[in-house]
Formats: C-alpha cells, structure tokens, sequence
C-alpha cells in the first residue's frame, strides 16, 4: 500500500474523489511467487457492469426513444435514421469519448442545420456531409485544440441555441395543428395564418396530451409522485398519447418504419464546393460546440451530484472531441443523424447515479434492440405526439436562465443578434454574426473609460472606471492637471488593466506632482490589476522603493484580497498595520461588498450548508478560498498550528477541533472533511528542531499532538510519499506530507467521523499546498504504481507519487 498526491485544480476538490479512501489496503503477492503478477483490476473493470449503470442506461433508453424518433421527424430524415444516430452516439461516442457520463445522440441543436442540408442536397448526401464533419472532428481532435471552442462567448452560444429551439417549436407547431412544415422559418411564419384556419382536430388533440403529460407529469405530488418521477415525463406522454389514439381509432398520421432493408446508406455529396465545405463546416461547428459544453456541464452535474463521487474524473475534451468525430463517421456512414451530446439525456444519466460509460453503451444496446424486434410497436406512434415533444424541447431551447445570465453580463446585443441571426439567416450565419458583436462589444469595453475629478476636504480624488489604455490617456492627462501644485491627491483605479502608456502618464504626472510639494496615492485597484511596471513605481527622487515584509515594493495588501487585492503607491514607506487594515476594508465595502451582498443575504437567511469541513493550518500564506476557488458558504473552515487533529481524550482541555469536527459532522452532515497541510510549516519545523514537541508553553503543549507524526516519519516501515521524478526537498517537507496520512488517522478515531465513514455518508482526503509553486496536490492511496490516473492535473505541474 502506498499514497500518492495528485496535482489538481483548485476546483476539482471535491470533484476528483474516487479511490480516495485512506482505509483501504493493497493485495500482498503469494508467497513462493516468482515474480508480482499482472494487475487483475482493468479486465474485471472491463466487463463489469455495476447496478447503478443498468438502471441509469434504462431511464436514458426511454428518454432518447421517443425524442430521437421525434428529431428524425423535425429534420425530414428517415425515422431510422434517428435510432442508428441514438444506437451510434451510445456505443461509439460512448466507448470512445472523453466524457464517460455524456450520452450522445440526435441532438435538437443539429435540427435546422441537418433539415437544411436535406432539403438542399437529399438525404444520402447529407449523411456524406455527416461522415465528412466527423472527419474534421478527428482532425482537430488531433490537434488538441478542443478547448479553443470554449472561448465562444457564452452569449453567442445560448444565442445559437435559443435560434434553433424557435426554429424547431415553429416548424413543429404546425405538424402539431395537423399540416406540414415549410423550409424556413419565415415560411413557416407567413402560412401559421391558413394553417391555424385549417386545424386538425384529432391531431391537435393528440398534441395537446402529450404537451399535458409531458409537464404534469413532473409536478404529482406526494410518494406516490416520488415513485411515478422514475419513468421519464417523455415516455409517459409518447406513450399516453399513442395508447389513447390506439383505443379511441383516431385517424392521424403514424410512424412509418419501412424495412431495414431498404436503409439508405451514405451517398457522395454533389453540388458547388464551396457551398459543401459551407455545409461541414456548419455541423462539425454545432456539432463540437455542443458536445463540449455538453462536457463541462457533465462534470458539473457530477460534482453537485450528493454522497460519494464515482470513479470518473473530469473530462478529457480532446478525446471528447475524437469518440464524437468517429461516432459521426460511423452514423453518417450507416446513414444516420449527425451525432452530438445531448444535454436531456446527459444529465438524466448522472441524476440516474450512473458511474462509468457502461451506462451510455447499455443504452445504445437497449435502442438497438429495440430498432430490432419493437418496430410493430413503434408504427403505433401518432406524428403529432413526436412533434409535439420535440416542440417543447424547441421552446425549452430559448432559456429564461441565459437570458437573465446574459442581461446581468450586458450582452444582450449578442444574444438577440445571433438568436435573429439563426433564425433569418442561418445556424453558420447567426453564429458568425454573434461572434462579429462580441468582438466589437469586447472592443468598446476595452476602450470605454470613465474618469472623473472632484475635490472635497481639501483632498482632489481622479476616480478612473474602466481600462485604463492609451485611448484614454488625453482624459487622464486632462483630469490629473486638474489638480492644483501643492495639494493632496488621490488616485482611484477601478479596472482590470493597464497599459504601458497610461502608466508612463501616472507616473510622470506623479513624479512632476510631487516635485511642486503636492502629495499623490494610487488606490482602489480591482482584482487582477497588471500592468508594466505596476510593481516598480519610482519614489518622488527616482529610486526604486522598498520592498517591505516581503512583499513587492509599494503594493498593500488588503485583508483576504492577498496581493492582487488592493494595490497602492506610497512612495517611500508602508503605513501602519491599522491604517493598512482600514484600507483594505474601505476596499471591501467598495469594490466586493456589492458583488456579493445578495449572495451573503441569502446565506443569513438560510444559515449555512457547506458540503466540506476544511482543517488546515494557520500560516498566513493558506488563503482557502483562493486555493480551492470557494466562496461564502462552501467549506466550513477550522485552522490551527500545523493543521492537528488531537485524539480523542488527549485534547488537554483544549476541545475546540473536537468539537468543531462534530458539529461539521453531526449538525452540518458534511459530505467530505480535507485536512490540507504545506510547504515550510513552522510547526512541522519546530517539531524536528525540538524532537520531543515538548515544552511547558501553549505552543509546546499543542505540538505534542504532532509526535505521532514524528514518530511515523522514523518508522523504517513507512514508505513515506514522494514526488514525481524527486524526492521530497528535505526532511521538513516529508514531515509535512506525513502529518497529512497521520491526522487523516486520527480523524478516523472519533466517534462522529466513525459512524458517518461506517454509513457512507462521509469521505477523507488529504492535500498538500506547496506554497513556493502555488500548486495544490491531493494525496490518495494507490495499490501500485500501475493503477490509472483519476485526476487531472494542472499542465506542467509534477505528479506527486509515492513508492510502491
């Protein structure tokens, strides 16, 4: 058995849990083996199906049956062509993709693109497309450039998708009135008039049943509601819909499968060239884009999902990127729908507690047979009961949650441009036109600056709100000269940049200022202010100033802001802590009170539900928040001298990490407790200096807690943990590590830890923050050093390991 620490991002704590169980062991060899034998774990891991897969692939076969037939129906494809892209996406992407739990499919986002090239090319040639979009797909999965698509504005993208989902509900409605659709949206606009005229009663009633299970459904109140929940709202709707038309005889149009054996398969695309790589492009676009956003919200999914975390780590989006391009080959090929992640059914999947991919290849088997030997059954299904469903994913498409998202961002021109866009032009157009606003509107926020002057109390404030760039270097100019010689003045920057000409200006005007007898401050930086030079500003006789405690010369720092916090020129000397701390907390109320009042509000109305319990250590150079990205009211916090969990009965009258465990526990039912230690702990040092954690003073009486982490980095036995490629620096860091395993034992050893382990309720892990690095690490147990990496790690960072 041995333990091993893996670099992760600050987010995937919490997220990155499997195999994390500090009290599991390792399979000793046979006695008389001549040499260790092969790991046994991937092959039983290969065919394994766990029950909480099975069940999950189920709830997602009835969920994509109905929807990939009624996706089949919006494009004007063969309704076979939707369960060969259901069937596909399952087994392909799902084998092969990088995100184990997304399940893809016919998604509603390809509906207009793929209506759009049948009614241009046919049917076969779009399924060339398909395969040629897959092979881009591959291509530029290879290129690892899958991240890329992530830099789309999230406007352009909700956009997008709020575009297709009207086209979808307006095309549909009028299938669901009885009529036929046209080929574009306004078409279909112009004719609502005559088809609203020329309703089909027993369609519209068809319609209007499934839209009523479909959304009741959901709402039953009660146990018996609770029980009913586990069939999807979409089967019971579909399947309500075509029972009733089955028993009352209405006469409607029904699905038609025709013969597997007269399938059409892909053909060769025929037409300008232009217009066929216009058409590629297009799908390999929606395509991808949805798939890895479809991705990210996975991992997210995963990582609010309650109780202990599956064994999936977070997503590989390049991979992600080649499973998809090769399930769009196969589908294309076999003359099915482009393939993509498909949100519905997706997040289905992991509300499902499905923990691995066998869960998304069940359900492509499930569809297969069902493709296979359910085709009577299917026939029986009313086109207005489809339509109707898919028209309420089309409305469902255009979020009130994004537009509320986009509004507080103040990129609603984005939104409306790409979702018109869509709609009039096209999918390729409309994002091509979002993309062209958000350029533009990054632009104007990038030269939109604000300054004002105003004098009160004998002191001239210059307030700067915005970037500050060369653009705005005249106002600057013009605002500073304002300030008469000789007097007081104060600086406020209220941005995120700097460029080299406005500092130049800053401190020209600050050097000229001060030489006439006046006074200058600089003040009010927002987070993440950099600039050239920004931490090097000369005092009033052109030297460099000095750096104080440490820190770069000339740069406050404000209380929990740290060094990008709150940023100062003060020309020769800091203030005193107070007036230090009184600046910071007018920082506070200024620039971050704002921003999360409403959030703290809500937080004294409820009380406080963290999910971890934090133990770390006391240095000042741990901010929790920053290094695990928390906020208020995520991690219940207790820190002390060397991140020490006393054993129970051997508190020495001090209770209070006791208690605090107990009341994370028991009243808060926290789901994971972290014990983080670091780099260059006093503590541990001062356990190796003295050997004994002795002494008559508080500090030596609390370090006695330490000793059994002294006493198990002596211990021959302890194989202690190592860093990849190296070993640790020095005694002092392995001490560190070791203090982790230890105290992670120790909390074992009280009562309240005990029983929530016992019950499941609760996970342990270890990390470790090396403070020179800024790298955090997670520690967990290994069997070998042949078992699979779980976590991502940070690019370039080094993979702690342990021996084996």
């Amino acid at each position: 058995m041995s333990s091993a620490c893996v670099p992760t991002h600050p987010e995937s704590l919490g997220l990155a849990q499997a195999g994390a169980r500090a009290g599991a062991t390792s399979p000793q060899p046979a006695k008389g083996a001549d040499r260790p034998p092969s790991p046994p774990t991937p092959p039983r891991r290969r065919f394994r199906v766990e029950g909480a897969d099975l069940s999950a692939s189920v709830s997602v076969f009835l969920i994509a049956l109905p929807l990939s037939l009624g996706i089949a129906l919006a494009t004007g494809a063969p309704l076979q062509a939707g369960l060969v892209a259901a069937a596909v996406g399952g087994l392909v992407a799902g084998r092969l993709g990088g995100c184990p739990l997304q399940v893809s499919g016919p998604a509603a986002g390809l509906t207009v693109v793929t209506a759009d090239l049948i009614h241009r090319y046919g049917w076969r040639a779009t399924c060339g497309i398909t395969v040629l979009a897959g092979l881009a797909q591959l291509g530029l999965g290879c290129l690892r450039v899958a991240r890329t698509a992530l830099a789309v504005s999230p406007a352009v993208v909700h956009g997008m998708l709020a575009g297709i989902g009207i086209t979808i509900a307006v095309a549909q409605l009028h299938i669901v009135l009885g009529g036929n659709p046209q080929s574009s949206v306004l078409a279909n606009v112009r004719a609502l008039p005559a088809q609203l005229a020329n309703v089909h009663p027993a369609a519209v009633t068809m319609s209007a049943l499934t839209l009523a299970l479909l959304f009741g459904w959901p709402r039953i109140p009660g146990r018996a509601g609770r029980l009913l929940h586990t069939v999807p709202a979409a089967l019971v709707a579909v399947a309500g819909a075509t029972a009733t038309a089955s028993l009352t005889g209405l006469a409607l149009p029904r699905v038609d499968l025709p013969s597997w054996s007269s399938h059409a398969l892909a053909g060769l695309p025929e037409g300008p060239v232009l217009g066929i790589v216009a058409a590629v492009l297009t799908t390999t676009l929606v395509c991808s884009v949805q798939s890895l956003l479809g991705a990210v919200a996975v991992d997210k999914l995963v990582a609010g999902r309650p109780g202990p975390q599956s064994r999936v780590g977070r997503s590989d989006l390049d991979r992600e990127l080649l499973g998809q391009g090769a399930a769009n080959i196969v589908s294309g090929a076999l003359g099915g729908l482009p393939v993509a992640g498909v949100a519905v059914r997706s997040s289905a999947n992991v509300q499902s507690g499905a923990v691995s991919r066998n869960s998304t290849m069940l359900h492509g088997v499930f569809v297969v047979v069902a493709a296979l030997l359910m085709v009577p059954v299917l026939d029986l299904i009313p086109l207005a009961s489809l339509a109707a469903l898919v028209m309420a994913v089309g409305i469902q498409m255009v979020s009130l949650h994004h537009i509320r998202t986009v509004t507080r961002h103040r990129e609603v021109a984005v939104y409306v441009v790409t979702t018109l866009g869509v709609v009039v032009l096209g999918v390729l157009e409309g994002v091509l036109l979002g993309v062209a606003v958000a350029v533009a509107v990054a632009l104007h926020r990038l030269a939109r600056t604000r300054i004002t002057h105003e004098e009160k109390g004998g002191v001239h404030r210059v307030h700067v709100r915005g970037q500050l760039t060369f653009l705005a270097v005249p106002r600057l100019s013009r605002a500073l000269h304002l300030v008469p010689q000789g007097a007081h003045a104060v600086v406020e920057l209220d941005g995120s940049f700097m460029d080299h000409a406005a500092y130049e200006s800053l401190r020209d005007w600050r050097r000229a200022h001060t030489a006439q007898g006046g006074s200058a401050e600089l003040t009010g930086c927002r987070v993440g202010v950099r600039s050239p030079g920004y931490d090097r500003v000369p005092d009033e006789d052109g030297r460099e100033p000095r750096a104080s405690h440490g820190r770069e010369p000339g740069l406050a720092q404000g209380p929990g802001l740290g060094r990008s916090g709150l940023a100062r020129w003060d020309g020769d000397r800091a203030d005193g802590a107070g007036h230090e701390l009184a600046r910071g907390i007018s920082a506070f109320q200024r620039d971050t009170a704002p921003l999360v009042r409403e959030e703290l509000a809500r937080l004294a109305r409820e009380g406080q539900r963290p999910s971890q319990l934090f133990l770390t250590c006391a240095d000042s150079r741990l901010v929790t928040s920053m290094i695990t990205s928390s906020g208020p009211g995520d991690l219940f916090v207790v820190r002390n001298v060397g991140n020490l969990v006393p054993l129970p009965g051997e508190e020495n009258g001090d209770d209070s990490v006791s208690a605090a465990i107990e009341y994370a526990v028991d009243v808060l039912k926290v789901r994971s407790i972290t014990v983080c230690g670091h780099s260059g702990c006093g503590a541990m040092q001062a356990l190796l200096s003295s050997g004994s954690g002795g002494g008559r003073s508080p500090l030596g009486r609390w370090l006695r807690h330490g000793l059994p982490s002294l006493a198990r980095l002596a211990d021959d036995g302890w194989p202690g943990v190592r860093l990849a490629g190296r070993a640790a620096a020095d005694t002092a860091e392995r001490l560190c590590l070791t203090n982790v395993v230890q105290q992670l034992e120790h909390l074992r050893a009280h009562d309240s830890v005990a029983r929530a382990l016992a019950a499941g309720e609760l996970e342990l892990h270890g990390m470790y923050f090396h403070v020179g690095e800024a790298q955090a690490y997670l520690l967990r147990r290994t069997e070998g050093e042949e078992e699979g990496e779980v976590f991502e790690g940070v690019p370039g960072a080094e993979e702690l390991r342990s021996p084996a």
